[in-house]
């Protein structure tokens, strides 16, 4: 009966990690049997491993195309594997398949790990020959000593939570619709054995059963890949999105995606990709390609969310949490990482290499489906990700008990409609450049006015205006009358047509830079004020440092103006808005 795993990916190591994998040219009994051993203790809980018979290898990886067994010989050497199986204590069984691969026999041995560790193995085929407990060491299968053989002695009998029974669920609970479109995305060969053979028999060949024949019952990992309400067995086993409006954390919305992991998986990265990820074009100067980037990168948010998926505790009747701020998305699943990877560990930007792993099947499934990478490549996958988007640095949190485990992706900006054009800024220097632009504008339009109705002639007013400026509800009459503006037309009545999105992300860029009272200054100004009585106005004393600290930064930006520039301290000084500054008002209030 076929694996179910996808014969080309695992030889090239696609979905299995090549610490998981031993080729052998050709069959050597003392060697398989150590490494059949070692992958049954699976002592770092990868998940066992596979014997490829008939690839030779170099550097731990295959010669392609594949040497091959004489086809003759494959009967041969089934019979001599459960020979060697039976030199296991306790016994130990691995499953079999011959595969044809480029032409050539090959022989797949699958090695679970076993529920029965430690195992032991002859350390010679000689009679009477000392057993040893071997492990697997990166690529070669060693004895376990010392403190590997402490640690090895530690797990007698502690199965991984998703290898073990549910004691809620029947095998009837699984679903072949579900078994079999897994079998046929992964392009096992199973798939079309899957049709024929008995049901029971298709889940014992996949390992998502266990107990007597006749009475099997679903591991946890069948439970939450091939049922379609895993939740009925394991509480609260989905996935929690919360989307925040705006940053108070008092305007959001719910939504729980619920059924097989992968589903939900899938489901959620769905709705990023529909309606959080927005990409941005910039144009540059003197450059033919626009630089493209996003908010937030799908790759990411993919890898994030698929370690907390992977790597939680079913145990624990806690959901996957996902929060969408507008500046950050936050993922986080209980419990932390397995030790030693701790909260100093998560703090260095280098990759991290777990020892042990909480979930061994889930993991392998999802590496079929190509929903995560291989073992300790999350890390640098988001933060390459993240750099190559020129996005800040990931946070990944945990605290000193390890109970809970934080992603955290900043936004890189956001990117807000502005006259059907998308403008993005971050902080007040891109703020201040966007409303300068739209200064530099409005006084080239201002300049070039022969009188207050008339434009000249070498002024191209569509260059001005497009996707820029109106005057003061003048659209219509200006797409009319190119050359007319209405008399009643003033500068002060600028406006950019912004959505509200904008000016929200301008308000708190303002409020995060410089203080909460900008938006204030600028509504009590529409016409000139004395200082007084602007400081009054906001609550505050006329007092040298409230000036300093609240209307001098304005003055600087260009936002506000002194009506009489060239003596600051005139008696009869005030301020008003600039154009900046009404432009910005317009944003921030519409």
């Amino acid at each position: 009966m076929a694996l179910p795993i996808n014969i080309n990916d695992l030889v090239n190591g696609q979905s299995i990690e090549w610490e998981r994998l031993e080729f052998k040219q050709g069959w050597n009994p003392e060697e398989i049997v150590h490494t059949i051993c070692a992958f049954a203790n699976d002592i770092n809980n990868w998940g066992g491993g596979y014997i490829i018979v008939g690839i030779a290898e170099k550097d731990g990886r295959p010669i392609l195309p594949p040497v091959g067994l004489a086809p003759e010989s494959l009967d041969r050497i089934q019979g001599a594997v459960l020979t060697l199986a039976y030199q296991l204590l306790p016994n130990y069984f691995p499953l079999i398949q011959p595969y044809v691969l480029q032409g050539q026999h090959i022989l797949v041995l699958w090695c679970p790990a076993g529920d029965n560790r430690p195992y032991t193995a002859p350390i010679s085929q000689g009679k009477g020959a000392l057993r040893q407990a071997y492990i697997r060491f990166g690529s070669r299968s060693i004895i376990a000593k010392e403190d590997n053989l402490r640690r090895l002695q530690e797990l007698t009998a502690r199965i991984p939570f998703d290898d073990r029974i549910n004691g809620k669920a029947a095998i009837d609970d699984l679903d072949l619709g579900l078994i079999q479109a897994f079998l046929q995305e992964v392009k096992s060969d199973l798939y079309e054995e899957s049709k024929q053979i008995p049901f029971a028999d298709l889940c014992l060949n996949m390992k998502i059963v266990n107990g007597p024949k006749e009475a099997l019952r679903p591991l946890n990992v069948g439970v939450l890949f091939f049922s379609r309400n895993p939740e009925k067995f394991l509480e609260r086993s989905w996935i929690e999105l919360v989307v925040h409006k705006d940053k108070t954390g008092k305007n959001f919305s719910e939504k729980y995606f619920k059924g097989p992991i992968h589903h939900q998986l899938r489901a959620v990265l769905d709705y990023f990709k529909n309606n959080v990820i927005e990409e941005a074009v910039e144009k540059v100067a003197h450059k033919a390609e626009a630089n493209r980037h996003f908010n937030f990168p799908y790759e990411a948010i993919e890898e994030a969310l698929s370690n907390a998926v992977y790597h939680k505790s079913y145990e624990m009747d806690k959901p996957v949490e996902v929060q969408i701020w507008p500046d950050r998305i936050e993922i986080l699943s209980f419990p932390g990482p397995v030790p030693p990877v701790d909260a100093q560990i998560l703090k260095q930007n280098k990759r991290i290499v777990a020892r042990d792993y909480r979930n061994r099947r889930i993991g392998d499934l999802l590496k079929e489906l190509h929903l995560t990478e291989g073992r300790g490549t999350g890390f640098p996958t988001i933060r390459n990700a993240m750099k190559e988007n020129n996005s800040p640095e990931p946070v990944f949190e945990t605290d000193e008990q390890s109970t809970y485990f934080l992603s955290v992706l900043q936004a890189k900006e956001q990117i807000i409609k502005v006259d059907k054009k998308d403008i993005l800024f971050t902080n007040l220097e891109e703020l201040s450049r966007y409303l300068k632009n739209r200064n530099d504008l409005a006084t080239n339009l201002a300049t070039n006015l022969a009188n207050p109705n008339e434009i000249k002639e070498n002024v191209n007013f569509e260059s001005i205006t497009n996707g820029a400026t109106n005057l003061a509800n003048d659209q219509a009459t200006v797409g009319a009358e190119p050359n007319k503006i209405k008399k009643n037309s003033d500068l002060k009545d600028f406006t950019v047509g912004a959505s509200v999105g904008a000016g929200n992300l301008a308000i708190e860029i303002i409020e995060s830079s410089l203080n909460d009272k900008v938006l204030a200054i600028l509504n009590f100004l529409p016409e000139a004020k004395r200082r007084v009585e602007i400081l009054e106005h906001i609550g505050l004393t006329n007092q040298s440092f409230n000036r300093e600290k609240y209307l001098d930064p304005l003055v600087k930006l260009g936002w506000i103006e002194l009506t009489i520039p060239d003596k600051p301290t005139h008696k009869d000084q005030k301020y008003k808005r600039t154009i900046q500054g009404e432009i910005l008002h317009k944003l921030i209030t519409r």
